[in-house]
């Protein structure tokens, strides 16, 4: 589940990570309210689950009490990707000298955990992985291990980070790991005029089997705004509604954030982050490719599967027999990868449907997916 940024900030006040001051609201005349308090001048931030917030003029600097009121009034009134605003984040501004990017995500592929850092923040990461890839560093973390004092400054070094950062990278790791979060993501990390460090932005994603374990959650953040996601939610499915033309469908969180940064280093955008986690029954995939053909901007559809516990040949059966009960719109590119990934390919190859093609490698198959994309007709 998805929590919304003035939730991420809580978190990372609890576990002692500076964030700018700020009020989240739901009525305009709360907004001016909130903009007195915090010294008249305010940042206006749409609170949805998507991004693209700022491209679309979701978050709005305000001069005064008053602009904030109406930039808020007008704020509330948006749809953003399908998300409508119920409500905004009323943030004291803050003198920006430099931005950053910081993230940690469970990759189950690989067995560990992946940080990924970049001294190049403030924009989309897959567009910076796209454009200039040695700026991106990914980092392997150890779960038994974790993030050490060391560790922090072997990141920060690697990717460029000033060393005050480190301190704020033990720490994010703590919010991932006590929190039980799949994803936990700043962007920007930012070091101000006075030298201070703080998280002007935060994403997280907490692992929606924890939930026993975490009751003080509530029941707010299983909430979804999109109707796709809802969705997903009500079938078990982690989805994230993206805004680009390639309909991504992996097993693991980090091997779908790889995904989606192979398709935009590929000259395409991710339609969707969809983590069908360990199991690709035949249910979960006809669940699945109903899911993100239902997106009327998904062009092609990407299918990458590392079989672990659960098979290759077992996600393959689940394909094919999905591709009984979905109509197939879409050209779909399926990899097949670990544990009987040949027995797999050939039950794929058996069922030749005319829109389902193959690739062994994840790279290859990024390319197929992105030049079927930019080669069908639009919606």
């Amino acid at each position: 589940m998805d929590l919304y940024e003035y939730q991420a900030h809580e978190l990372f006040q609890q576990h002692g990570i500076p964030v700018p001051d700020a009020e989240t609201v739901r009525t305009a005349r709360e907004a001016r309210a909130a903009a007195e308090r915090l010294g008249g001048r305010a940042v206006i931030k749409a609170q949805v689950k998507t991004g693209g917030r700022g491209k679309a003029g979701g978050v709005k600097l305000a001069a005064d009490p008053a602009a904030a009121e109406l930039t808020a009034r007008r704020i509330l009134t948006m749809d953003i990707k399908g998300h409508r605003v119920h409500q905004v984040m009323v943030a004291r501004p803050v003198a920006v000298e430099a931005e950053y990017y910081v993230s940690y995500a469970l990759d189950r592929a690989a067995g560990h955990f992946l940080a990924i850092a970049s001294a190049e923040g403030g924009m989309d990461i897959e567009e910076v992985a796209a454009t200039r890839p040695e700026a991106v560093a990914r980092i392997p973390v150890e779960p038994g291990q974790g993030v050490t004092a060391e560790k922090a400054r072997d990141i920060a070094a690697a990717a460029g980070l000033p060393p005050a950062t480190a301190p704020v990278l033990q720490r994010l790791w703590q919010v991932l790991t006590r929190e039980d979060a799949l994803l936990v993501e700043v962007n920007p990390l930012v070091r101000t005029g006075d030298g201070d460090i703080l998280a002007l932005d935060g994403k997280i994603t907490l692992d929606d089997n924890a939930r026993f374990r975490q009751a003080r959650w509530g029941d707010d953040t299983g909430t979804h705004d999109d109707p796709l996601e809802a969705a997903a939610a009500g079938k078990g499915l982690g989805y994230v509604r993206l805004d680009g033309e390639v309909g991504i469908i992996g097993n693991g969180a980090g091997l779908v954030m790889s995904t989606l940064d192979v398709v935009a280093g590929c000259g395409a955008r991710p339609a969707d982050f969809l983590d069908i986690g360990g199991g690709a029954s035949a249910t979960v995939m006809a669940d699945a490719l109903s899911l993100v053909l239902a997106d009327p901007k998904v062009r092609s559809v990407l299918v990458n599967v590392f079989g672990g516990i659960t098979a290759c040949d077992a996600v393959a059966d689940g394909i094919v027999t999905a591709l009984d009960t979905v109509r197939l719109t879409k050209p779909l590119v399926v990899r097949l990868d670990g544990n009987n990934a040949a027995r797999g390919r050939a039950i794929l190859d058996e069922r030749a449907h005319p829109l389902v093609q193959q690739a062994t490698t994840m790279d290859g198959a990024a390319r197929a997916a992105a030049e079927l994309a930019h080669h069908a007709p639009a919606v």
